[in-house]
């Protein structure tokens, strides 16, 4: 499928259709054409497209899985994503699912866990029941840490996507593909931040927003469930006591319990009344002049999706496709794939 390739590539660039035209020699509708499938350049044309955007020819020859069906989430309005990188996080999204469906197509669809279905669950406006319930989805208990999130969705049949992606802008979104969700989240985030925004994405898609609902409330309302989520009240006062008379350095030990940021179980405190608003306002103060607003302490480990992974190397122990097709559909080098699928000689 040369023209999605094409234009998964030149978002990846982060080049326009001008920018690439002109690099070419070419009209930006001649892009266009290539693009949208109507035309099909020469193979000279072809190895200049891959010269320009820093790839291979025979990239842009990877089939795709024209099986999928895709409905994206929304960004947000007032995003400060450009319209181009938007456009790139969803061709990423398809061209990773592509890859991914490609080997469960090869071990067979039930190797998949059946997963929740999107936009079931009723919303009290309790955030706090709200995060019982999406818990509940899960299988998990009411209270308590919530261990590997990544492993979690992925155990109840979610997909998760860590996209590289230097743009702090970008955080997450979610989708449906094929009628299962997925979460798509920037992997160069801390590691709690990646948890808030799982939780966050998570309750998007789980629970069903009134269509009046303005979208700064559904934001906030999805914030708060995602912190309630990581993050119960009675936890919060459990292990915190029911009063604080100051933030101490010992709440740090509880963030790595829940893998939370300092910020978020400070928000979480003020909100349960466990320290007082003004006790809130000048921990933000202290953490913004120590610099914590654009890059906090990491308090717990990184989480990484492992399911592609996992599905790739038993299609490779198994004979169903070689190594050398497994390092394709990860982008990870043979001996990777040969290393995690083979013992080592003695």
């Amino acid at each position: 499928m040369f023209h999605k390739n094409l234009k998964y590539y030149r978002l990846k660039k982060n080049m326009s259709k001008k920018e690439l035209a002109s690099l070419i020699g070419v009209t930006p509708m001649a892009v266009t054409y290539y693009e949208s499938g109507e035309r099909r350049p020469d193979m000279t044309t072809v190895k200049t497209l891959a010269k320009a955007l820093g790839v291979k020819a025979a990239d842009f020859l990877c089939n795709r899985n024209e099986n999928l069906v895709f409905a994206h989430g929304e960004f947000r309005k007032g995003s400060r994503l450009a319209a181009g990188q938007q456009e790139y996080i969803r061709e990423a999204v398809e061209e990773y699912m592509s890859r991914f469906y490609s080997v469960v197509d090869i071990l067979g669809g039930e190797i998949l866990p059946e997963a929740p279905t999107a936009h079931t669950i009723m919303l009290t406006g309790n955030p706090e029941e709200d995060a019982k319930k999406m818990r509940e989805c899960l299988g998990i208990s009411a209270s308590g840490p919530v261990g590997n999130l990544v492993r979690l969705l992925e155990n109840r049949g979610i997909l998760v996507y860590a996209l590289d992606m230097e743009n702090d802008a970008f955080s997450g979104m979610n989708g449906i593909v094929n009628e299962r969700p997925y979460i798509i989240f920037n992997k160069n985030m801390s590691p709690e931040r990646i948890r808030s925004t799982i939780a966050h994405e998570m309750a998007h898609f789980m629970f069903i927003w009134p269509e009046y609902m303005e979208e700064k409330k559904v934001e906030r309302m999805a914030t708060a469930i995602s912190g309630a989520f990581l993050f119960a009240e009675e936890d919060a006062k459990r292990e915190l006591g029911i009063r604080r008379t100051r933030i101490s350095k010992d709440m740090t030990l509880i963030c790595r319990e829940y893998g939370i940021s300092m910020y978020l179980l400070v928000k979480r405190a003020a909100l349960c009344g466990i320290v007082t608003g003004s006790m809130e306002k000048d921990f933000y103060i202290k953490a913004g002049k120590a610099g914590w607003k654009k890059k906090e302490p990491v308090w717990c480990e990184a989480e990484v999706p492992f399911l592609f992974e996992l599905l790739v190397f038993r299609a490779v122990s198994e004979n169903e496709i070689t190594v050398q097709k497994g390092a394709e559909l990860l982008r990870q080098s043979y001996d990777y794939v040969a290393g995690n699928c083979f013992a080592a000689e003695e």
